[in-house]
């Protein structure tokens, strides 16, 4: 364990030194130290730039449409693949939507793009077809729906993994007992397979509301030139232009530790709900 420890301790917990930046006007130049001490001047610069405050919208309204539309998706997908009986044809499943997880978001976007670009392959039907072209990449409108489908055909093999380890562990004589018993596919499933797998799913929603603020730096980045600023802009992003591209470290600073500070709080909140409802949640 002395590796994986040590890397958490360096790179995790002793890199929260660096959060002092955002308290301070930060020059390279001048090192981490020499730096002027300005207080929570930084915080409120983030909390007066409507710039800000439009990233936080944008990204809310990012992470609420993937917790609705991508977090059952893993779930459907796990009992599917469970309902299946040959093991060569589930197998096949599994590898077809694993594969996409292990594509770089580069090779997503440009794969979205040669499909539904000005001059993709829907276009290119459309256009033989003397219809009426879109494009979908470029439109500031279609932007969230968009990149909530990319999570998703990247990402749903990938999350069944968990939720199929959970519906082996339910023992099939209880299906059998539902069945005898007169129940239905339907309340086979609402009695035998929900509350099997019901201790997981609140598990990983808490640990969701938790990153609920990051929903995808680098496919954000790769596409914000393509739609705006206006449609794409997320406090990830925000941060890396003013801190990165612009030099104003105790902005992109501040920024950071407030969305890492809700963050925390998102995660407290959401653990003591699940304990009033009964679940074990991410601890006691």
């Amino acid at each position: 364990m002395l590796p994986g420890v040590a890397y958490f301790l360096l790179f995790h917990y002793g890199a929260l030194a660096g959060n002092v930046i955002a308290f301070k006007d930060y020059v390279p130049f001048d090192g981490l130290w020499a730096s002027q001490w300005v207080g929570p001047a930084n915080f409120q610069a983030v909390l007066r730039d409507s710039a800000f405050w439009h990233a936080v919208v944008n990204t809310l309204w990012i992470a609420l449409l993937q917790l609705v539309f991508y977090f059952p998706v893993p779930i459907a997908l796990a009992m599917l693949l469970h309902s299946l009986t040959r093991d060569s044809v589930r197998r096949f499943v599994q590898s077809v939507a694993y594969l996409p997880h292990f594509l770089s978001w580069v090779i997503v976007v440009a794969v979205f793009q040669q499909v539904l670009g000005e001059t993709g392959l829907l276009n290119h039907a459309l256009g033989d077809a003397h219809l009426h072209t879109l494009d979908v990449i470029g439109n500031p409108a279609a932007f969230k729906p968009l990149v909530v489908a990319q999570v998703i055909w990247k990402d749903c093999g990938w999350g069944t993994i968990i939720f199929l380890a959970a519906l082996a562990q339910v023992d099939e004589q209880s299906y059998e007992a539902a069945a005898i018993d007169g129940a239905g596919p339907w309340r086979r499933f609402w009695h035998v397979t929900l509350p099997a797998i019901r201790p997981i799913v609140v598990l990983l929603l808490i640990m969701r509301l938790g990153d609920i603020l990051s929903v995808g730096f680098e496919q954000m980045l790769l596409q914000r030139d393509s739609v705006g600023p206006e449609a794409a802009e997320i406090i990830d992003t925000l941060v890396w232009q003013r801190g990165l591209v612009q030099g104003d470290y105790g902005y992109a600073a501040a920024a950071g530790l407030f969305k890492g500070v809700v963050g925390a709080l998102l995660v407290f909140a959401a653990n003591k709900v699940a304990h009033r409802l009964g679940e074990q949640g991410v601890y006691r």
